[in-house]
């Protein structure tokens, strides 16, 4: 590809640039082959010509597309150097907020000087078991990639951590270590991990300083080895140091601090304990104060050293131990006080009774005098003489400086060595992983030994990390099969030469340290001599003769050689030494135990010190050479540990973490190009970019290739074969062969091929983009044409219509003016015509008027007199009739009294003869009928008559009324005539005096009207102010009932809403509750198995077999299983007694009593509840028992023959047991006789007995239930009869008789009579209705009687053939059957009397049944009994079988007939109790899951075990009840334990536990589980026992059930989650592939097989059949989907959130669509309501996030509103990794993201970033009662349980 086709317009370059180190520019016109001159614009706008080198002619590196810059792998970028890694880091740091950046195997950690929430638990569980270049970029990925290497490799693991100091090494190990412990774990209770994190307070404190870099820097470097068992758990650490800078003890620069201990004593230094140390401020301390800045802003020193102490006491240091290194600590800082001074030139004194150095004297528990001697004299030893010798105070202080150094890093090395034994294990180590913290490169403006030693081991660093790289690129080329070329890399070999060869710079270091007469100069000119012309590497400063300058493969250091010699030989005074030995304190004594004489090589006294000295930490595997080893230099001894590390380093595989400093003022996420430059090109990442860009670094496999390149290919290029395809492609596209190589499974480029394959995609993209931009024009204009040709139009036509209605409006009104002119003519003079015509006819009404009332008057008041003559006429002739009609009346009425009474008298004397009357003149009944007949007819004529007669009255009544009304009328109208005529005059005087009154009444009127209108104006007036006032006094109202309505609003709003966050909390903390009990029965559920696995291990190591020769059993193998079952319940008593002694000695029981105080807490509280409940049950009950006794006073009448009935029965029971036991008596007589032999005489009598009195048993029980029936039915008959007879009195004839004692009706004398007769022969007639109908009724009576008795006599003939089972129902439905048709009879009469009557028979009824159970049992124990003596006849049989010797074989023997009686089972399996091992055994530890779920019922091994349990409680066995309860739960537990990773055994037994625990519940016998029960599952429940705990146990084993469900369901969608809910393309073509790095191409583990979403939903569907087939409850069916969906969302979120390559527009489209999915499943399975569509709602939002526009405030603000279920941090994150797919899309701005944060500041919530996927929703099981009667359940043979009998 030529250069003018990459450098053309509009590419983008890179320059160089002095303050940003590298400065970006657009070309402005091609560049041309042979161009010198570049035309460049930069960002800023500004023009710009760019010079070429004219030797080289090299570019300018080209810039990478927008869309892959921010990439989570340098590698993945098509142009590989040096500012395209800069850019790309600084993208990622400042604008999105990532401090991790992979670089092939180097992880990139960018320092950013905030503490940022991604190291929680969250994270890690995130990373654990992923794959390193799934996620994104972390310590912990790196840490997860070293851990699963080492499992899968069984290869130890390195992590090196390099950088400069301040740039994070030693919190990025830290972080690594918290990985591993939190990950793996520990293989004991000894808590391994964490010790080993315990660790690193302890080291920061002893070795870490602020510096003016770092307020946490690490002053040593030190490679921790974290030990791990064959099972991965973390077992122990070894801890090895390097370079510990002891200088620092003595010597701070400005702005710097000593080591952190020495500031957490003097800030702790009021505590008790530390009195004795006589400390005080930091400030007071020559060796803490010359830095002049004591504090580090935000750090409490006093915490820090409690924090410490804590860590020493985790790892075994005790008090004592640590109160004495703080004395020698403050011992330290006492010494730097002691005050030399000068005695004279040659010598100086201490004086005497210094303060400090009597403390330290003190506290170092050594003599005041020697130790001040030996500060100011040293000894000098010859051949033959020793000398003491004064020293200058200059020697005296560095001494006494040399001495305090010494100490410390003896110190050091002590708690060093304690820390590696704290974390030694004695448990064989399998492998580890070395956590090495080491400084980088260093170079400052003075360099020294320190320096040169660093600078050293980063040589060596860095070659072994250049042959790493080059070694991994070579295994990739071989493992794709591409030809390798070899590839020039810097190899830094000279260098290392340069400093560790032979007659090296160490090698010439040493030698001139053991010249007597040594120097820094004579040293530096032997450099010169040696190296200076020989190695291109050495070179000489102009300007120095004690200097030299070395390249190293960062940058050129030069080193001044002034102290070399000093901090090489590192001597201390020996004397001091000696003295220190001879303490009296101990812990002293033992860091100097292995001191040697401290003298230098040569000697020679130690001379003035530099600014640094350094101590190594001898290797502890050659303490035996301690003697030796301290004769050393320090050169040598880091040399030595230097190659000890690299063989570590080279034994295992490295990974590598390079940590950047982004800029040296410690601001927050600020990027200092120049300052990171430099670091990169010193930790190698460049070199590493360098040796990928040599080769091939782009690299694709074949699918993405074609995924992303798709739209270059046109169709006819698309093959089957996906190689084949893109061989074609790239063919035409790239014309030459060497920018790419096919290997097996990728495609290799070369740097720059990949961005011109993406400009090629993105201008065919733009040319795509632009026709349909094109198209969609066109179609908008022409539409836009269309409507506003459509438009004018519809102006056109609706003004010309506008315009036509205006003309026709107007001929409109001009027509209608002239009808209107025509009509208002016409209606004048209509109006003057009608006004004359009535005023014509007016006249003439009034006059014809007036001439016809006259002579109406006169023809009115001739008619009247008529009238009133006819009436007065009439009314005389009227009054003279009735006068006359009232004396005859009269005299008629007195007449007829006398003749009455005198016949009164006569019918009195017969009516006292009836009797005798009736049987003298029979005939008289014809006569009485005759006369009554004859009296009829006389009383219709006279009715008749009088009836007439009344009629003519009232006709003449009428007449005579109407006639005398018209006289008065005619009357009355003449003297109104003759009135009329004398008021005309006064009338017309009247009217003219009311002229008069009218004129005045006028005037008055209108003065009236005026007062009226002015009173009425004012009025109106003052109407008008009240309504104003009204109207205003109104809106007040309004608004004050507005405002009251509002407040009482919102008061109900406010209390609604606080009842519904109270009601919320509520549920939220019985939902915490709930989750923490859970959580604690998952924890003692841990705890158990631990202790059962410690257990068997410790009864193994008891139970060792002894060498030799076991001879074994031949059956032991097939019998294999039962034995172990049955030896499984001794275990724990064998195992607790065996091992109870080991295992207090090995558990850390503090956690298990923790656990243990909160369960007896719950239980207590569980206690106290109960106590409650059963205190409310008891008022209940006392309440309820009141209304019993008063409902009992009210049926003590009934109760009363119940009581006779039941001392009847009683009393034949009372028979039939004496029976019984007199037969008993016979039965044993005959026995100990012997002659009870089968077929004899005794034998048949004795049988026959038996029989005979259980018929007659059930005989006379129904015979007393009949016959009880009847009488109570015939008893009510007769009240019922007697009621009606007593209204049945002759009352008319009493009332007849009292009418007759009137004395004064005479005339009735004679109807009296007939009337007495009549009613006296009604009564004879009634009373002989009456006798006849009682004849019948009592005749009827008698034959239902004699029916009812044949009929009672049928049935029970019936009833004897019959079953006793099914007499008893055959009565009882005789009995319904009579109840019945008397309820008929009654419903018929009275409804009151009929309402009455039912309750009372309902009672009897109730009371009836109450007794037959009663009797039911005892005649069930009576049949048992009769059972027992059964067996043992037939025991007699067995034991008897010889014919008793009177008796021949021929002779005849009486047969007895026993008929065989059907069973009625009651739901209870009967077992032995030695069969209950059997019964446990093959129903759960052997049963197959599969077989039972798919042919038999849900739940049959919880119904089986149930009636096992109701026999036992059926016996009333108490241990039988408690031993089966308690194998079921162990064995529950046991197969759980054993086959715990299979969901379909642990959601089989799920479902039966629950079922069990429902049974247990539901046949309790509580009313509140016996609702839905049948009366024959009432009658199954428990007797005897109340097993309420157990059901508290089975509710906990069904918790921790369900738990481990939740587990095994989590372990297999885990892997399937990520891969089909992110990774894979639901909808094909929708989301394109970027380039992906090396991490990517070289994932951990094998491709395993894609996951689709698919497969999550066949999953669902296998979960959901699998519980459904169990016979799962459905809400415990709905709460695992709902925890399955929280495990699939949450997993989904969280990749989501950790994964910037899957944050894009079109993921976002993707996984809305994978949730409709997952909610279409769910409707599918009736599970909407269950609230799993709820548990995605994060996931949702983040889909929706990733997919709205992300610009403008109104975004941000439907952002907001949007994501109401994600965290401020969570939308940030997602915003932050918002990463365009194609060129098209734009990235989301720092402002919009700094809009979306302002907004939601005040949200309240939680800073987690991460979903927690361990969360488990606390689970309930309601109740659910089974309709499944027990004695129906029908038991297969293919369960084994053929010991089992029904019962």
């Amino acid at each position: 590809m030529a250069a003018s086709e990459l450098y053309s317009k509009f590419a983008r370059v890179w320059i160089p640039d002095v303050e940003e180190v590298w400065k970006s520019a657009e070309l402005t016109k091609d560049y041309r082959q042979g161009d010198g001159l570049l035309q460049l614009q930069l960002e800023d706008g500004k023009e710009l010509e760019y010079k070429l080198d004219p030797k080289t002619k090299n570019l300018p590196y080209l810039r990478n597309p927008d869309i892959l810059v921010g990439e989570n792998d340098l590698t993945a970028l098509s142009y590989l150097h040096e500012p395209a890694v800069l850019h790309n880091l600084k993208v990622r740091f400042i604008d999105s907020k990532l401090i991790y950046t992979y670089c092939g195997i180097v992880l990139v950690a960018i320092n950013p000087y905030e503490t940022l929430p991604i190291y929680g638990t969250d994270i890690i569980n995130a990373y654990s078991g992923q794959n390193m270049g799934d996620m994104d970029p972390h310590i912990f990925a790196v840490a997860e990639e070293a851990y699963k290497q080492m499992a899968r490799d069984e290869r130890n693991q390195s992590i090196i951590v390099s950088g400069e100091s301040g740039a994070g090494k030693t919190v990025s190990a830290k972080y690594a270590m918290r990985y591993f412990a939190t990950v793996s774990g520990s293989a004991s209770e000894a808590n391994v991990e964490e010790k080993v994190l315990a660790s690193n307070p302890i080291m920061e404190s002893i070795g870490n300083a602020k510096t003016t870099r770092n307020d946490n820097s690490s002053r040593f470097g030190k490679y921790i080895e974290i030990g791990f068992d064959k099972k991965f758990h973390i077992i122990g650490a070894n801890m090895r140091t390097y370079l510990l800078e002891k200088s620092r003890v003595v010597f701070q620069a400005d702005e710097e601090r000593n080591y952190h201990i020495f500031y957490q004593l003097c800030a702790s230094a009021h505590l008790p304990e530390f009195k004795a140390l006589k400390l005080g401020k930091a400030g007071d301390f020559h060796y803490t104060k010359q830095g002049r800045n004591p504090v580090i802003d935000g750090i409490d020193d006093a915490k820090e050293l409690s924090t410490t102490r804590n860590a020493f006491s985790l790892l075994g240091v005790n008090e004592s131990y640590q109160l004495g290194l703080f004395q020698i600590l403050a011992s330290i800082l006492h010494l730097g006080n002691v005050e030399v001074k000068d005695r004279d030139s040659d010598s100086s004194i201490i004086p005497p009774n210094n303060g400090h150095l009597s403390v330290f004297c003190e506290l170092m528990g050594v003599t005041y005098q020697d130790m001040s001697h030996w500060l100011c004299h040293k000894k000098l030893k010859t051949a033959t003489e020793t000398y003491i010798k004064p020293i200058p105070k200059l020697q005296a202080i560095n001494a006494r400086d040399a001495l305090a150094k010494h100490i410390y890093a003896k110190l050091f090395n002590w708690i060093v060595d304690h820390v590696n034994k704290a974390l030694h294990s004695s448990v064989k180590q399998h492998s580890f992983i070395g956590v090495l913290d080491i400084y980088g490169f260093e170079t400052f403006e003075i360099n020294s030994f320190e320096q040169f030693c660093i600078n050293y081991a980063n040589e060596k660093l860095q070659q072994q990390f250049n042959m790493h790289v080059f070694k991994l690129e070579q295994e990739e080329y071989m493992k794709e099969q591409i030809p390798w070329t070899l590839i020039d890399f810097y190899d830094n070999q000279p260098c290392i030469n340069l400093i560790e060869a032979k007659m090296g710079i160490l090698d010439l270091l040493d030698e001139e340290c053991k010249m007597p007469k040594g120097s820094d100069d004579s040293w530096a000119q032997k450099l010169y001599n040696t190296h200076l012309k020989t190695c291109a590497l050495f070179e000489k400063p102009r300007m120095s003769n004690k200097a030299f300058i070395i390249q190293h493969f960062a940058d050129k250091v030069e080193y001044q050689c002034d102290g070399f010699l000093e901090k090489n030989k590192d001597t201390v005074n020996a004397e001091q030494i000696h003295v220190l030995k001879a303490s009296k304190f101990d812990l002293l004594v033992e860091l100097f135990q292995d001191e040697e004489k401290a003298t230098s090589p040569t000697g020679a006294a130690p001379a003035t010190g530099g600014r640094t000295r350094l101590s190594v930490k001898p290797d502890k595997n050659k303490a035996g050479q301690a003697s030796k080893e301290h004769k050393k230099t320090v050169g040598l001894q880091f040399r030595n540990s230097l190659q000890l590390l690299m063989e570590t380093l080279n034994a295992t595989t490295p990974h590598y973490v390079r940590c950047i400093k982004p800029n040296d003022h410690k601001y927050a996420f600020t990027f200092d190009p120049k300052r990171a430059v430099q670091q990169l090109r010193a930790c190698g990442v460049l070199e590493t970019i360098r040796i990928s860009a040599a080769g091939f670094p782009s690299r694709w496999t074949y699918q993405e290739f074609f995924s992303r390149y798709r739209v270059l290919m046109k169709q006819k290029d698309v093959l089957t074969d996906r190689k084949m395809t893109c061989k074609n492609v790239l063919e035409k596209l790239v014309q030459d062969p060497d920018k790419y190589q096919f290997g097996k499974t990728k495609i290799f480029f070369r740097a720059g091929q990949v961005a011109y394959l993406e400009k090629l995609r993105a201008d065919k993209l733009r040319a795509a983009c632009i026709r349909i931009q094109k198209t969609i024009r066109c179609w908008l204009a022409r539409k836009k044409y269309l409507r506003m040709k459509h438009a004018a139009t519809t102006i056109q036509r609706y003004v010309r219509g506008y315009q036509a209605r205006c003309l026709a409006k107007f001929l409109r009104r001009t027509r209608a003016a002239i009808v209107i002119q025509k009509y208002q003519r016409m209606y004048v003079q209509r109006t003057c015509y009608k006004r004359k015509q009535a005023a014509a006819l007016a006249m003439q009404c009034i006059l014809r008027a007036y001439m016809a009332r006259q002579l109406y008057k006169a023809l009115l008041r001739e008619h009247k007199t008529i009238i009133i003559q006819k009436m007065v006429r009439g009314w005389l002739a009227r009054q003279w009739y009735k006068r006359s009609l009232k004396a005859i009346v009269y005299l008629q009425c007195c007449i007829r009294r006398m003749r009455a009474k005198r016949e009164l008298k006569k019918l009195k004397i017969e009516a006292r003869s009836v009797e005798h009357f009736k049987k003298l003149n029979i005939g008289m009944e014809n006569k009485i009928m005759q006369l009554q007949r004859r009296i009829d007819e006389q009383n219709k004529e006279n009715r008749a008559v009088s009836e007439r007669l009344h009629s003519l009255e009232i006709s003449h009544a009428a007449e005579f009324e109407r006639l005398r009304v018209e006289l008065t009328r005619l009357r009355g109208a003449e003297e109104d005539a003759k009135n009329n005529a004398n008021k005309v005059t006064s009338l017309l005087e009247e009217l003219e005096r009311l002229r008069k009154d009218l004129q005045n009444t006028q005037k008055e009127k209108k003065a009236i009207e005026d007062w009226a209108q002015t009173y009425q104006e004012e009025t109106e007036k003052m109407i008008s102010e009240l309504k104003e006032q009204n109207h205003l006094l109104k809106n007040e109202k309004n608004d004050l009932n507005r405002l009251i309505q509002e407040q009482s609003q919102q008061w109900t709003e406010k209390m609604q809403r606080a009842l519904k966050e109270e009601t919320q909390q509520l549920k939220y903390d019985l939902n915490e509750e709930r989750s923490r009990y859970q959580n604690l029965l998952t924890e003692h559920l841990r705890l158990e198995e631990k202790y059962d696995d410690l257990k068997e291990e410790i009864t193994l190591a008891v139970n060792v077999p002894k060498p030799g020769h076991r001879r074994t059993d031949s059956t032991h193998s097939s019998n294999e299983s039962e034995w172990t079952y049955n030896s499984e319940f001794a275990e724990s008593e064998e195992g607790s007694r065996g091992g109870e002694d080991v295992s207090k000695s090995i558990l850390d029981m503090s956690l298990f009593l923790k656990l243990q105080k909160r369960v007896s807490e719950l239980e207590q509280e569980k206690q106290s509840l109960q106590h409650e409940l059963d205190r409310r049950e008891e008022q209940f009950q006392r309440a309820r028992a009141r209304d019993d006794e008063e409902h009992k006073k009210a049926r003590s009448a009934e109760l009363e023959y119940e009581s006779l009935k039941r001392q009847e029965l009683e009393s034949e029971n009372k028979k039939l047991k004496h029976d019984l036991n007199a037969m008993r008596q016979s039965l044993r007589g005959s026995a100990e006789a012997g002659s009870a032999a089968p077929g004899s005489p005794a034998y048949t009598v004795l049988l026959d007995q038996l029989n005979a009195s259980n018929e007659e048993l059930e005989v006379r029980k129904e015979e007393v239930l009949i016959l009880r029936s009847q009488l109570v039915s015939q008893r009510e008959a007769m009240q019922h009869k007697d009621e009606k007879e007593t209204m049945t009195e002759p009352l008319p004839y009493i009332e007849d008789v009292q009418k007759l004692t009137d004395a004064k009706e005479i005339s009735q004398a004679y109807m009296g009579l007939k009337e007495t007769n009549r009613l006296l022969e009604f009564q004879l007639q009634a009373q002989r209705r009456s006798h006849e109908n009682e004849v019948e009724v009592l005749r009827g009576e008698l034959h239902s009687v004699k029916e009812d008795n044949n009929r009672q006599q049928q049935l029970l003939a019936q009833n004897l053939q019959l079953p006793p089972e099914a007499r008893i129902e055959a009565s009882l439905q005789h009995e319904i059957t009579r109840l019945t048709n008397e309820n008929l009879e009654l419903h018929s009469g009275d409804p009151k009397e009929y309402k009455a009557y039912r309750i009372s028979m309902l009672r009897r009824m109730v009371d009836l049944m109450e007794q037959l159970e009663k009797q039911d049992k005892t005649v069930r124990k009576l049949k048992k009994q009769l059972k027992v003596f059964a067996k043992k006849i037939n025991d007699l049989e067995g034991g008897q079988m010889d014919v008793s010797p009177g008796q021949t074989a021929d002779e005849s023997v009486h047969p007895v007939n026993i008929p065989r009686r059907e069973k009625d089972f009651q739901g209870m399996l009967e077992y032995k109790k030695e069969d209950e091992l059997k019964l446990v055994k093959n129903l759960i530890l052997e049963l197959k899951p599969r077989g039972v779920a798919v042919n038999l019922i849900p739940g049959l091994p919880a119904y089986i075990l149930f009636m096992c349990l109701r026999h036992a409680d059926y016996i009333n066995d108490d241990q039988k009840v408690r031993s089966l309860l308690t194998s079921v739960i162990n064995s529950i537990k046991k197969i759980l334990k054993k086959r715990g990773d299979d969901f379909e055994t642990v959601s089989f037994w799920l479902s039966n536990t629950c079922r069990f625990l429902h049974c247990l519940k539901q046949y309790s016998g509580d009313e509140q589980f016996m609702k839905h029960n049948t009366s024959k599952q009432n009658d199954h429940c428990l007797s005897n026992f109340d097993l309420a705990e157990y059901r508290q146990v089975l509710s906990d084993l069904a918790i921790q059930i369900y738990q481990q469900l939740i587990k095994c369901m989590e372990n297999i969608l885990q892997p399937m989650i990520v891969s089909g809910m992110l990774e894979h393309e639901t909808i094909q073509g929708v989301s394109g592939v970027k380039p992906t790095g090396l991490r990517k191409r070289t994932s951990s583990i094998a491709d395993e097989g894609t996951y689709t979403l698919d497969s999550i939903i066949r999953q669902l569907n296998s979960f959901h059949s699998i519980m459904c087939q169990h016979g799962t409850d459905p809400e415990l069916i709905k709460q695992v989907v709902k925890q399955q969906f929280y495990i699939i969302g949450a997993v989904t979120f969280n990749n989501l959130l950790l994964r910037k390559d899957m944050c894009s527009w079109s993921k976002g489209m993707q996984i809305r669509y994978n949730v409709s999915q997952l909610e279409e499943w769910l409707r599918d399975k009736n599970l909407m309501t269950c609230g799993a569509k709820e548990t995605l709602e994060p996931l949702i939002q983040a889909a929706q996030l990733l997919q709205v526009k992300k610009k403008t405030d109104e975004d941000a603000e439907a952002i907001c509103s949007m994501c109401n279920s994600l965290s401020t941090a969570q939308i940030v994150k997602v915003l932050n990794l918002y990463t365009p797919v194609n060129a098209f899309e734009e990235r989301v701005s720092v402002l919009f993201i700094r809009t979306i944060q302002t907004r939601l500041r005040d949200r309240k919530e939680m800073p987690q970033l991460l979903m927690d996927t361990k969360v488990i929703y606390p689970v309930t099981f309601p109740f659910n009662p089974s309709s499944l009667a027990l004695e129906t359940i029908q038991i297969p043979s293919s369960l084994n349980v053929g010991f089992l009998t029904r019962v």
